[in-house]
């Protein structure tokens, strides 16, 4: 019967003694293994190795597990005050079309006005990322065997390019009415609408930067997207490094 599947191909590593230790292993080898395994291969033997006791619950638990803590970092460092305000890889700035209106601005004496709007714009973006969590959860719990082996085999990003494919849409809709509610305290939000849709008829400014509640949320979406592959990044170099009694069971069992 060749119904092989992921970490139980593990075999074949637990076999090699001596080949690499735990802190060498991350989740690209395990995706070696996987190809391997699913190509049909009867080359594994357990010769009293752990990995056979694995269960593939316990696989696609692991790696549920690890992307877990990933999406909880992420969402817990943008959902903080001055989670997006103060990191400058996700602050979200005022349009670069609009880049020349804001020196005008301050030119004017608005430049406080463009302040706060900047600063409240990324007070959205934190205050709309906690809707996330739920959405991202989801999605990892729906992850199949074909989604883990596709996650494991693929790019670096490859969970990241997941997340967005599952819930960008629904997200977006979620982070809306967040930023919309944060945005209308500030005055120039409709200010920047009304310039910014007569600039995009002209071409001046992005259809998608004519309305300052959607940039927002677009950016908000980027800048989470852009901290889970940091995370993903992290757990693909040391999986280990999210050790709970699972991940240390199953990563583990290659020793």
């Amino acid at each position: 019967m060749k119904k092989i599947i992921v970490l139980t191909a593990l075999i074949t590593l637990g076999c090699q003694a001596n080949a690499f230790s735990l802190k060498d292993f991350d989740l690209k080898g395990l995706g070696s293994v996987f190809e391997e395994a699913s190509s049909g291969s009867d080359s594994t033997s357990s010769s009293g190795s752990d990995v056979s006791a694995l269960s593939n619950d316990e696989t696609s638990d692991a790696l549920k597990e690890a992307l877990n803590q990933g999406v909880e970092s992420a969402v817990a460092s943008l959902g903080a005050a001055n989670g997006f305000f103060s990191n400058k890889e996700v602050k979200i700035p005022l349009p670069e079309s609009l880049k020349e209106i804001e020196k005008g601005m301050q030119m004017f004496g608005m430049g406080e006005q463009s302040d706060e709007l900047v600063l409240k714009m990324n007070r959205a973006a934190e205050a709309a990322v906690p809707e996330a969590k739920a959405l991202l959860i989801s999605s990892i719990k729906q992850i199949s065997l074909t989604d883990a082996k596709a996650i494991l085999t693929g790019p670096d990003d490859a969970a990241t390019q997941y997340f967005k494919r599952t819930t960008s849409a629904d997200m977006g809709e979620k982070f809306l009415p967040v930023v919309q509610k944060t945005t209308e305290e500030v005055q120039l939000a409709d200010t920047y609408n009304k310039y910014a849709g007569m600039g995009s008829k002209f071409g001046v400014v992005k259809e998608e930067d004519s309305n300052i509640q959607r940039y927002v949320t677009n950016k908000a979406l980027d800048g989470l997207y852009l901290m889970i592959a940091k995370e993903e990044a992290a757990i693909r170099e040391d999986p280990l490094g999210r050790a709970s009694s699972l991940l240390e069971k199953v990563f583990g069992a290659i020793n």
